[in-house]
C-alpha cells in the first residue's frame, strides 16, 4: 500500500507513519513542522519507503502527484491544542478548513479513500454523556475563539460528506477523544505531557479550573490500529466514528495520579480558567466517547488504562524525550 499522511510529523502521525512502515507500506508525508517536529520522524528518514515533503496542505502541486499514486491518504493535520487555537484562532479556521478542502479535491479528482481526523471537541457543550456520533452539537458564541477549532472540524465534516454524497468519495470521519503517549508535548496544553513535565520537575502541577472536569485517555498505538482498521473496512466508508477511551477520570485525580507515579514533592495548584487561558473562557464538565459503533466495525476495544499511559510517557522522557510546555 501506498499511504500520504499529512502531519505525519505530528504526535499522532508519526506514531502512524511507524506503524505502515512496519508492515511495509510505502508512507508520503506532508508537514509544515508548525506544531509537528522532525525529532518525532528523526528514526525513519533514513527508511527506503518513507518520504517526508515539507509544505502546506494547501499546497495543490506538491499534493497532487502524491494522491494519484497513492492508495489511502491519512488527513491528520491541523492547528491542535487549547492554548493556540486561542492565541491564533485565524491560522487555526484557515488551516483546517483551507488544508481540508484542497486535500478532498485531489482526493476526488482521482477517487482516493481517505481518513479525515475530527475531534471530541466538535460535541461542544453538549452534555448527553457519553457522546454518541449522531448526537446533537452544541457549541458556545462565536465571540469566544476557544470554539473556532471545534466549528472548523465540524465544516471540515460537513464538506466531507459532502464529497462522499454528491461525488461518491470513500470517506471516513474518526471523532478523537485525548490520544496520549510517548512524542506528545505540552506546548498548547495537552494535560497529561505537563503534568509529568512539572512533577518530574518538582515544580507545581498546574490544575485548570476547579479540577472537577473528567476526560478519558486513550493510548496512541491503540488510535493507529483503529485508524488502519477503519480504512480496511469498506463498512466504514461514509460513517462517522468516535475512538476514545471510556475510563473517566478527573483532572484533578490526573494530577494525583501523576503525582503518586513520579514520587514527587510538587504541590497541586489550581489556576483559573480566565488567568490559565483567556477571560470567560468555557469547558466541558465531562468529555466521553460512546465506542458502540467503533467496536462493532472493527472490534475496538482499549485495553491500556490510564496508568500505563502515565508510565509510559515517564517512560520516555527518562529515555530521552521532551516534553515542551
Amino acid at each position: 500500500m501506498t499511504n500520504l499522511v499529512t502531519g505525519g510529523a505530528g504526535f499522532i502521525g508519526s506514531h502512524l507513519c511507524e506503524r505502515l512502515l512496519e508492515r511495509g507500506d510505502e508512507v508520503f508525508v506532508i508537514d509544515n513542522l508548525s506544531t509537528g517536529s522532525f525529532n518525532n520522524i528523526r528514526h525513519l528518514k533514513d527508511k527506503k519507503k518513507f518520504h517526508l515533503i515539507i509544505t502546506e496542505t494547501t499546497d495543490r502541486k506538491v499534493l497532487e502527484p502524491i494522491i494519484a499514486q497513492c492508495d489511502v491518504i491519512y488527513h491528520l493535520a491541523a492547528a491542535v491544542g487549547v492554548m493556540k487555537i486561542i492565541a491564533e484562532p485565524i491560522r487555526t479556521i484557515e488551516t483546517n478548513v483551507l488544508g481540508t478542502h484542497t486535500i478532498l479535491t485531489l482526493a476526488a479528482k482521482y477517487n482516493k479513500k481517505i481518513l479525515i481526523s475530527s475531534t471530541s471537541e466538535v460535541y461542544g457543550k453538549a452534555n448527553s454523556v457519553p457522546f454518541k456520533e449522531n448526537d446533537d452539537c452544541v457549541l458556545g458564541p462565536t465571540l469566544k475563539s476557544r470554539w473556532s477549532y471545534a466549528c472548523s472540524k465540524m465544516l471540515d465534516e460537513f464538506l466531507a460528506f459532502a464529497y462522499y454524497k454528491e461525488k461518491g468519495l470513500p470517506v471516513i470521519i474518526v471523532r478523537l477523544f485525548n490520544i496520549v503517549g510517548p512524542r506528545q508535548t505540552g506546548r498548547y496544553g495537552m494535560v497529561i505531557p505537563r503534568f509529568v513535565k512539572q512533577a518530574l520537575e518538582g515544580k507545581p502541577i498546574t490544575v485548570f479550573g476547579d479540577g472537577k472536569q473528567s476526560r478519558c485517555f486513550l493510548y496512541v498505538s491503540e488510535a493507529v490500529e483503529a485508524l488502519i482498521k477503519l480504512t480496511e473496512n469498506e463498512e466504514a466508508v461514509g460513517q462517522v466514528v468516535n475512538i476514545g477511551s471510556t475510563e473517566e477520570v478527573t483532572i484533578e485525580e490526573l494530577a494525583r495520579k501523576v503525582k503518586q507515579i513520579t514520587n514527587s514533592s510538587s504541590e497541586i495548584i489550581y489556576v483559573p480558567y480566565d488567568e490559565a487561558y483567556e477571560t470567560g473562557f468555557e469547558d466541558m464538565k465531562r468529555r466521553i466517547p460512546d465506542i458502540t459503533k467503533a467496536n462493532k466495525l472493527i472490534g475496538f476495544k482499549p485495553t491500556k488504562d490510564i496508568d500505563f499511559i502515565i508510565k509510559s510517557i515517564i517512560e520516555w522522557v527518562k529515555s530521552g524525550g521532551q516534553l515542551t510546555i
